[in-house]
Order: C-alpha cells, then sequence, then structure tokens
C-alpha cells in the first residue's frame, strides 16, 4: 500500500469513460489509464502496468531516502534509485487544470479485482468544476521521466448537497450535519460532534462506548455501506470533525436517516469487545449499539 493511506474498504466499481484507454510505454514498461470517474465528492482511477520481467507487487515499496529517520523498518527500504528495481509504481501527482489537486482524503492501492492494476481515489475534494482537464504524472521505478496522462473529466450525474446545519442532543452529546451530498456512486456525511458519549448499561464499569460512529438509512430501510470505519484504540475526544463516504441510494428517497451508535470497548487498551475472527473464519467488527434518541432524519429534496 502507498503511504498516502491504506484503503480499509474498496469503493464501488468506477464506470469507464471515453477518455479510458489511453496508453503509454517508456523502456519496455507500458501503463493503461483507466476507469476515469467524478461524481462531485469522488475523483478515481485505475492504471494497468504492462511489461517483461516486472516485478509481482505493482506499487513501489520503497521510502524517499532522508538521513533524519530513525525507525530501521523504514531505513531498510530507503534505497537509492540506481539499486532499486525496475517496473514499481510510485505515488501519483495529481493536476487539476495545472494546479494541484488537493484531497485530504487519499487512497492508492491495488485493484482486487483486476491483476498488475492500481486504483487511486481521491475524497474530501476542494470545489472542482464540473469540466477540467486532469494531468497524472506517474513515476516508475529505474525510468528517468515519469509518465503523464491529459484527461479530459466531467462530472457524472447530477450532485445534490443538502446543508441542514441540523443538531441532536442526548445528554452531554451532541452532533450537527453540516452537509449530506448524495452523487450518483457515493453518498458524503460531513458533520461535528461535541460532548462525553452516552453509554449503555453494557458499557459501565469495565467497559465503555467508543467514539460516535454514523450509519445512514434511506426510506426503504437499506443501510448505506461506510467506506471506510476507522477504529482507534485510545479514549474518545469530546470533539470530532467527521467527513465520511458511503455507498450510494439507489432510489430516489424522500428521507434519509442518520443513526448514530458506539462500539463497546475496553478502556485497558480501548480495543473494540467482540472484534477479530469468528467461528466461521470471518472478520467480526463488534456490536453495534445505536443510541435511538439521537436518530436525525433529513429530507432530501426532489432531484
Amino acid at each position: 500500500m502507498s503511504p498516502i493511506a491504506a484503503a480499509a474498504a474498496s469503493a464501488e466499481a468506477a464506470v469507464k469513460t471515453a477518455s479510458s484507454n489511453l496508453s503509454l510505454t517508456q523502456d519496455g514498461v507500458t501503463l493503461k489509464l483507466g476507469d476515469v470517474f467524478y461524481d462531485g465528492t469522488r475523483l478515481s482511477f485505475s492504471i494497468e502496468r504492462e511489461g517483461k520481467n516486472l516485478p509481482e507487487q505493482v506499487i513501489s515499496p520503497y521510502f524517499p531516502i532522508d538521513p533524519k529517520e530513525t525507525n530501521e523498518k523504514i531505513k531498510k527500504r530507503m534505497v537509492p534509485e540506481k539499486d532499486q528495481k525496475k517496473g514499481y509504481l510510485k505515488t501519483p501527482e495529481v493536476l487539476i487544470d495545472g494546479n494541484k489537486l488537493k484531497s485530504s482524503h487519499s487512497m492508492f492501492g491495488d485493484k482486487v479485482t483486476q491483476k498488475n492494476t492500481v486504483e487511486a481515489e481521491y475524497n474530501q475534494l476542494d470545489a472542482l468544476p464540473d469540466d477540467f482537464e486532469m494531468t497524472i504524472q506517474v513515476g516508475v521505478t529505474r525510468i528517468s521521466k515519469p509518465f503523464e496522462f491529459k484527461v479530459p473529466v466531467k462530472k457524472e450525474g447530477n450532485m445534490v448537497s443538502i446543508k441542514p446545519n441540523k443538531t441532536q442532543k442526548s445528554g452531554d452529546f451532541s452532533y450537527t450535519v453540516k452537509q449530506l451530498d448524495i452523487a450518483s456512486r457515493t453518498t458524503r456525511l460531513v458533520l461535528d460532534s461535541e460532548g462525553q458519549v452516552p453509554a449503555s448499561s453494557k458499557q459501565t464499569g469495565k467497559y465503555a462506548p467508543s467514539m460516535m460512529y454514523y450509519d445512514i438509512v434511506d426510506d426503504q430501510g437499506k443501510t448505506l455501506q461506510q467506506q471506510k470505519v476507522g477504529f482507534l484504540n485510545k479514549k474518545p475526544r469530546t470533539k470530532y470533525h467527521t467527513d465520511e463516504l458511503y455507498s450510494a441510494i439507489g432510489s430516489k428517497p424522500q428521507y434519509v436517516t442518520i443513526k448514530p451508535y458506539t462500539f463497546t470497548v475496553d478502556p485497558s487498551d480501548w480495543s473494540i469487545v467482540g472484534q477479530g475472527k469468528g467461528a466461521d473464519g470471518k472478520f467480526k467488527t463488534g456490536d453495534k449499539t445505536y443510541i435511538k434518541e439521537l436518530e436525525m432524519t433529513i429530507p432530501v429534496p426532489a432531484q
């Protein structure tokens, strides 16, 4: 995985556009750009690598050389360019109409469904125009000049952005939904929370509640899949700014419901009770404790 971020959950497959068949070759290595996608909340693309005698892994395992680094594991991966194996892909640089893309949440990792292919995804974007030229510069180890793709991008579908600025409170805890973006393939929830998280009867004494998490449920009762659920093994703070992506809302709902929940944790190490591999071999995230009085219904205007 790239130093940008490790993808905890892969996003839904993006549709291919007319710009998804670009191919460049240098020094025996071919890169193909595909799956370019933008819907107002998420910008993504894939890169397929071809060539002979290339390493099995696609993403570069090397780190830039830093004389101040003290971590021995990292230092072992600080290999001079001339000694690196040829053919690894470095983290792409992305420009929008000539300006560096600003995104506080990014992912760069292997595409599970396609060998020798990586996916890049950028979320929490600064406002982008509906149409723009994207430049992707991809370095490859032992090849001096980066591969550069220039591709026109057009926003897919119409995004509905709701800014309810609505607050729900229970005891000392409250949260305010600042923004809900409903796009063709993603849903984005932005909110601020403050105060001590309420505890259930099972979350007292030996156990405690985790930080607050949020499910989104449409008017048909379907729970949207959150793209990434971050688990922090430490005592929850009393203030959070949450900006998360979920799967798309398939139909045109009249409303959605925000359902806050916590996990039960062990304060000795702040691990989630019940998390881990179950008897069936599948990973268990732990049981959710929903706080009914904190539920919030948000009307969705007709699209």
